[in-house]
């Protein structure tokens, strides 16, 4: 059984949102002139690519890819062993943007990653993302135990 964990956008809030802008003007331009056709897939690409945690539960094995267009995954699986664990982190991340006016604006996002951990304690890859600590836990012992490993205390 294979599931799949959005992350985040790949080039952000701000990314997103103008390669959105460009997918529609794209969308509009095309009417005119072949031009359109590449703002429609310069828009596209920005708009859509985000990343993501594929989880193959039968097989023991996660995958870190990356989205193209939404629709293209990229990544190598990594199988899981015992030695490794789960743990919870907090995650803030600010997105900042600057008008042409030089004003920035700051994008917060705060939630909560289920992040797989080696042996020795070194981050692999995030695995799942969660809105509040709570929700976070009660998947972090479905992980572990459909994975067989265990979490960090």
């Amino acid at each position: 059984m294979l599931i799949t964990n959005k992350l985040d956008k790949s080039f952000g809030p701000v990314g997103s949102s103008a390669g959105y802008l460009l997918l529609v003007a794209g969308g509009i331009a095309t009417f005119s002139s072949l031009f359109g056709l590449v703002l429609v897939i310069i828009g596209a690409f920005f708009g859509f690519t985000s990343t993501c945690t594929i989880t193959d539960y039968e097989n023991k094995r996660v995958k870190f890819s990356e989205k193209f267009f939404g629709i293209i995954p990229t990544g190598k699986w990594m199988p899981v062993d015992p030695s490794m664990k789960i743990g919870i982190k907090h995650s803030n991340q600010i997105w900042t943007a600057y008008s042409r006016s030089n004003q920035s604006m700051d994008f917060e996002s705060k939630d909560f990653r289920l992040i797989l951990f080696d042996s020795g304690n070194s981050e692999i890859m995030p695995i799942k993302k969660n809105d509040s600590p709570e929700k976070a836990r009660a998947d972090l012992e479905i992980l572990c135990k459909m994975l067989d490993i265990k979490a960090m205390e």
